[in-house]
């Protein structure tokens, strides 16, 4: 007999254990959240470079300057993620994290950007304390205009969920800036684990939290995101950070907050754009038929085969080193120096990172010359 059993639709039958296969958002097929009408913001991972084992700063702002002419030319919503993982926020120093700060602002003072924020001092504590959030949220939050991207930590992860939503709820009592909750990809660091409905519907509803970021490699976290909150009409956004299925947000309408905006940055802003109908007043290549443009399957797969390789899993079952294959990329595409990580990063590519992401490049570069999109290659 084919199983019939109820699932559970409504927020009052949620509870702290309910997982996502007991619930109607985890069977929500793509096609029922699909939006050809909606050119969300996308959210790019900015890589920090270095040159010399020092930060080139030169070719950071020239890396930005890049991704906004990709945004502005599609007329994309761009935001500048900062001091995240591609920002290399687990090695920097204090004075280093505010550094980057202040100079994004200095060189780009109306752009919006988002900062990674997470546990500093905990490495000998036994118990989740808030406060360890307090010295970077406190030296991000002298800008204005910005969001704070509360990334787990170890001693936040590990708790039940529960003290888990107790947890976010005492970090978001010192914002005074617009919180993303982001649940970290396990891929990144083994220990992370991506929220439960019940966790996810309490954290959506906290007026702090407007949004939050997910990806997985094994369920589709975001997918049930998506559903939940189209579902519920929740008032939060949330934000893939799916480097392994880039389209699913493009496709959902909603955001993506991802590492792969850079390197892939003006495919992603092109694949956005000839997603929508022709109905909508801000779309740049218009086909003409009221339709959207089915060339962008062949888009999605150029640059979701490219990324593969720029975020494949090591002997160790880590995407992390995919920091230094980026670097690759851009230096590839004649944007920063050197190809260089931060020196104390031990997340590595070999010897041949240069001539793999070359191969990498190839598809992509065929793809965005046939169908005319600038600012990728030569």
């Amino acid at each position: 007999m084919a199983d019939t059993r109820a699932l559970i639709s409504t927020p009052a039958d949620l509870k702290p254990s309910t997982a996502w296969n007991e619930t109607v958002w985890a069977y929500t097929s793509e096609e029922e959240l699909v939006d050809h009408t909606t050119k969300a913001r996308l959210c790019v991972a900015t890589l920090l470079p270095f040159k010399d084992r020092k930060p080139d700063w030169d070719g950071f702002n020239k890396s930005v300057r890049w991704m906004q002419q990709c945004a502005a030319y599609y007329g994309v919503e761009m935001v500048f993620v900062l001091n995240a993982d591609t920002g290399y926020i687990f090695d920097l120093s204090n004075d280093l994290y505010a550094e980057v700060l202040k100079r994004f602002r200095a060189e780009f003072p109306t752009q919006r950007f988002i900062a990674g924020v997470t546990a500093r001092g905990a490495e000998n504590d036994t118990a989740f304390k808030a406060e360890r959030y307090w010295t970077l949220l406190d030296i991000a939050q002298e800008h204005d205009n910005c969001e704070m991207m509360i990334m787990t930590s170890k001693l936040l992860n590990t708790l039940e969920n529960e003290p888990r939503r107790d947890a976010y709820f005492q970090i978001a009592e010192h914002l005074i800036r617009p919180g993303i909750a982001h649940a970290l990809e396990p891929s990144f660091v083994p220990w992370a684990t991506p929220f439960d409905p019940w966790l996810f519907h309490e954290i959506a509803l906290h007026p702090k939290y407007v949004g939050g970021k997910v990806s997985t490699l094994d369920e589709p976290h975001f997918h049930y995101w998506a559903a939940m909150c189209k579902g519920l009409n929740l008032p939060f956004s949330p934000h893939s950070g799916d480097d392994y299925g880039i389209a699913t947000a493009i496709k959902l309408g909603l955001p993506l907050l991802i590492g792969a905006g850079v390197s892939a940055c003006p495919l992603i802003c092109a694949a956005k754009d000839m997603w929508l109908l022709d109905s909508v007043a801000d779309k740049k290549s218009k086909t003409g038929t009221g339709r959207f443009d089915t060339r962008v399957y062949k888009l999605f797969e150029a640059f979701q085969s490219f990324e593969d390789l720029v975020f494949r899993l090591d002997e160790r079952m880590s995407a992390s080193p995919y920091k230094h294959s980026t670097a690759h990329v851009l230096h590839q595409l004649g944007l920063i120096d050197a190809p260089e990580a931060h020196p104390d990063c031990k997340d590595l590519r070999g010897a041949d990172e240069a001539r793999r992401m070359e191969e990498a490049m190839r598809r992509p570069l065929r793809v965005a010359k046939k169908l005319g999109i600038p600012f990728f290659g030569a």
